[in-house]
């Protein structure tokens, strides 16, 4: 299996480029993945294909993978434009679903990014399908996890919440930037208590978060107005 990372470049500038590094040195020793590349390495090779490209605003990708049987391993990087996200997502919000589809404790290729996304494809072609943006998932044992490819995020009672890193979920790197700005404002935030069904639908807002489409407010989840 190979692991990767996504980012954005804004102004030619990785954000959080140090924390998708770490996020991605420990999916590849997780999985016990044999790279042949250092940070360094990582950091200026990424730098000369944002360059190469001539590119200011950029999503840019790592992807490590072991390579062929008995061949060295390989690394990827690309850099393209930064889609033209539509105005309509952030001024007005947009609409989830609820995929059928779970997630479980105890999978290992939960809250990691590695190639194995089929359900993840699945469920976002759910969406698709019934003319909304994101499928959120819960696990086996109904507590709320994820959307596709964000994180989710609950406003309930003055509180900002997000589901725990062990339920299990990907340890966003946008997710965590929201926690620590909502540290530094003052905003009372848990990301220890596991959230249900009712949290998400008593929650007076939910945004998604996600490191190249950043903040995203949802207003309908199925059927229902946040």
């Amino acid at each position: 299996s190979a692991v990767f990372t996504t980012m954005l470049a804004s102004r030619g500038t990785v954000f959080r480029f140090d924390r998708h590094l770490k996020r991605l040195s420990d999916n590849v020793n997780v999985l016990g993945l044999d790279v042949d590349i250092t940070t360094a390495q990582l950091v200026s090779g990424m730098y000369a294909v944002i360059d190469a490209n001539g590119l200011s605003e950029a999503r840019c990708r790592i992807t490590l993978t072991p390579g062929p049987p008995g061949r060295k391993p390989v690394t990827l990087m690309t850099a393209d434009p930064l889609p033209d996200y539509p105005a309509a997502w952030y001024r007005d919000g947009i609409a989830v679903v609820v995929t059928s589809l779970k997630q479980f404790p105890g999978d290992p290729m939960a809250g990691r990014k590695t190639s194995c996304y089929l359900p993840r494809i699945l469920a976002r072609r759910e969406a698709a399908a019934k003319g909304t943006e994101e499928a959120l998932w819960f696990t086996t044992d109904n507590h709320l996890a994820e959307a596709c490819f964000s994180n989710v995020f609950l406003v309930r009672d003055g509180t900002v919440r997000t589901p725990p890193k062990d339920t299990p979920v990907l340890p966003g790197v946008t997710r965590e930037a929201v926690l620590e700005l909502c540290g530094e404002r003052g905003i009372p935030a848990d990301e220890k208590r596991p959230l249900t069904v009712d949290d998400m639908l008593a929650a007076e807002e939910v945004f998604l978060t996600s490191a190249t489409m950043g903040i995203r407010p949802v207003v309908r989840i199925e059927k229902h107005r946040v």
